[in-house]
């Protein structure tokens, strides 16, 4: 028996969210975006009303706003979307336990086992949830029904907003293969030139093509987008834990980055980004219990947008803030001169390598470098102040010596972005 496979995209996330927690804003054309004074100021989200203007995702505020320019602008509450989101999800966990959450606006949801437990008819269940959605959460969502996962989110993408889309093994032929072949996940603008270059506009014609091509420009991903193009995907949905409102997966980095408010020249506003990011990307490591082993930073420069990343190994596997700050800070000086002809524009913070913390009893303690004071075990004293009291309860003084950074809890503010498909 063929699975039963939805894919529910939340139209316009941070935008209904917004409507639907202001209610005076219905109807109306607003983007949610980034700070222009900060130079955050994108568009993050368009409204449904905004899409209308032609306003984009990704634009620059001050284009989205000549377009319409009675647009209303609203800064990011990260929070409350990660809020709609776990109340989305336990919405979902009511109809299966098989809940894999693709970002904090997508979920696929496999009913394979449980539609009859809801009278068995699929149009039924996916109205159901539509209505939900629109009656508990305020915002709308488009679903796609298929067998399998990638069809069904090529399904919520078809029709937009409030819309279900069936992709069968009848209709899929006429729906899916007719539509461009950057319409299939993964394909993006780099993939869709190379298929182009080879006559392929559709993903129709991507499903037929030769092995030979496919191994020559692409290797073994080019018979994975075939795969996915012939409807012919087996990745399971992965097991939905409404506890930590996650799904088990295999994280293989942690990361932070941040354009900066103001061309970074110094020494001293370097290291206090350097020390926000790596507090940051240690903090979230021990929420895991992980440890890296690498350290790695990446430099945009603020003339040219020009950038570059390096790398180093630690001396033995860490999430103490300090050693991975020290890293970071370490790397950044080899490169950068810190004067008025070099300004920096971004900085990236990353760590990888990871493995889970060795317990202090079987460590391998070096005869030759002095003992220093337990670092990781003080961060943990200060995680656990800051659960209670909040990130910014605690500061280090590094990271007060650029003003226009005081007070950014960047651990809390980060984006969520999609987890990889390619997990195991």
């Amino acid at each position: 028996m063929d699975r039963i496979i939805f894919h529910s995209d939340m139209n316009s996330f941070y935008a209904s969210v917004e409507q639907a927690e202001q209610p005076e804003l219905r109807g109306k054309p607003l983007v949610v975006a980034g700070k222009e004074e900060l130079r955050h100021g994108i568009v993050l989200t368009k409204s449904i009303e905004a899409k209308k203007y032609g306003i984009k995702t990704a634009e620059a505020l001050w284009e989205a706003q000549k377009k319409c320019p009675d647009l209303i602008v609203l800064p990011p509450r990260y929070k409350l979307y990660r809020r709609y989101s776990e109340l989305a999800r336990a919405i979902y966990y009511q109809y299966t336990d098989l809940v894999e959450p693709f970002g904090l606006d997508e979920c696929w949801l496999d009913l394979t086992g449980s539609i009859a437990l809801h009278g068995g008819d699929v149009g039924v269940v996916a109205r159901e949830i539509s209505e939900r959605m629109k009656a508990e959460l305020g915002c709308t969502v488009s679903i796609g029904v298929s067998w399998n996962k990638i069809f069904a989110k090529f399904g919520s993408d078809y029709r937009k907003p409030d819309a279900i889309t069936y992709i069968t093994r009848q209709s899929y032929q006429r729906i899916v293969w007719s539509a461009p072949v950057r319409d299939l996940l993964y394909v993006g603008p780099a993939t869709e030139r190379k298929l182009h270059a080879y006559g392929i506009e559709t993903i129709g014609q991507l499903a037929h093509a030769s092995d030979a091509y496919l191994k020559r420009k692409f290797g073994k991903i080019g018979f994975v987008l075939r795969t996915f193009a012939r409807g012919e995907d087996t990745t399971p949905v992965k097991p939905y834990n409404p506890l930590a409102r996650d799904v088990a997966r295999e994280v293989k980095s942690y990361g932070n980055g941040l354009t900066a408010p103001h061309p970074i020249t110094t020494v001293s506003d370097a290291k206090a980004l350097i020390w926000i990011l790596s507090e940051s990307v240690a903090q979230r490591m021990r929420d895991d219990g992980m440890q890296a082993r690498t350290i790695a930073i990446g430099v945009r420069n603020d003339t040219d947008l020009s950038g570059y990343g390096c790398q180093v190994k630690l001396p033995r596997p860490s999430a103490a803030t300090r050693h991975i700050a020290q890293a970071a800070w370490a790397l950044l000086c080899v490169n950068e001169p810190f004067d008025e002809d070099h300004p920096i524009r971004a900085l990236h913070v990353r760590a990888t390598d990871l493995v889970e913390p060795v317990p202090v009893e079987h460590e391998q303690l070096s005869l030759f470098a002095p003992a220093e004071p337990d670092w990781e075990r003080l961060d943990l004293c200060i995680d656990d102040l800051r659960r209670r009291f909040g990130n910014t309860c605690i500061v280090r003084g590094t990271e007060l010596l650029d003003s226009s950074l005081a007070g950014l809890d960047i651990k809390d503010e980060n984006t969520v972005h999609p987890v990889g498909y390619f997990h195991r």
